[in-house]
């Protein structure tokens, strides 16, 4: 088997402000190596369920943050970016036969975590199809284009409850949840624990997870500054529908992650 692992920072038990995020302050340090257990713990989880090939994509801000000195044998790890459309996916391709996100976060717009966002700070909310997306959304459909399920997520239980929405079977485990601009949050070692555990279950249930893309896909985005939007509405196919608003509707998954690069 299989097993492709997109891993973020802003779900990771305990992290709640900026500072921590980021590389190089002396708070990420901490909010790293937890970041790098839950992974560990993830690889853990496929690799009972019968996992022998692991991508492991470190998908926060700069792409380095985890620890890679610990990783089974049979994983590879994704740092920095490739510059591609795919983006917190990069590599994932039809050989692979699920995908598991760690450390994920409620999206831009959502009062349930004090990180939410999607994809960058700049935006108000995005949407796709009229409903609001989290980058669990955009990088569930890079997944299912590829025709790999995404079969667990952990995170805030925000994008649990947004990932159960839309792949029903998910397995989930909410290591946190946010009250203004604070977080509770589970012990660290019981987020791992979990994880190992909700991998392995997610694993079992690779059949109930496939996600279905619709035939189009209408990309909104909505920005604090109105000047973004005046610039996003150069990309070609997209246009600006109010004062701070970009619409572009795509034929595919590639074509819609395509713009998202420019827009956002």
């Amino acid at each position: 088997m299989k097993v492709y692992i997109s891993v973020d920072l802003e779900g990771i038990t305990g992290v709640t402000d900026w500072p921590e995020t980021e590389l190089g302050n002396p708070e990420h340090a901490w909010a790293s190596q937890q970041m790098t257990l839950e992974t560990l713990a993830a690889c853990e989880g496929a690799i009972a369920a019968g996992a022998d090939e692991i991508f492991i994509k470190d998908a926060h801000d700069d792409g380095r943050n985890l620890n890679i000195s610990n990783i089974p044998d049979c994983a590879t790890v994704i740092r920095g970016w490739t510059l591609e459309p795919e983006s917190m996916m990069a590599g994932i391709d039809s050989s692979f036969d699920a995908a598991v996100f760690i450390g994920y976060h409620d999206a831009a717009g959502s009062d349930k975590s004090p990180l939410a966002h999607t994809m960058n700070r700049d935006n108000c909310w995005v949407k796709i199809n009229g409903k609001i997306a989290a980058e669990f959304d955009l990088n569930a459909y890079v997944a299912a284009e590829a025709g790999v399920p995404v079969v667990f997520v952990s995170g805030d239980e925000g994008i649990c409850r947004h990932a159960k929405k839309m792949v029903p079977e998910i397995e989930t485990v909410g290591v946190k949840y946010g009250v203004g601009e604070a977080t509770f949050s589970m012990a660290p070692k019981k987020a791992v624990e979990l994880i190992r555990k909700g991998v392995e279950e997610g694993l079992k249930k690779i059949e109930k997870c496939k996600l279905e893309i619709p035939e189009e896909l209408v990309f909104e985005a909505n920005f604090k500054e109105h000047a973004h939007a005046h610039r996003s509405a150069f990309y070609p196919g997209a246009e600006q529908i109010d004062e701070k608003t970009v619409r572009f509707v795509a034929k595919s998954v590639k074509e819609m992650m395509t713009a998202r690069m420019f827009i956002l």
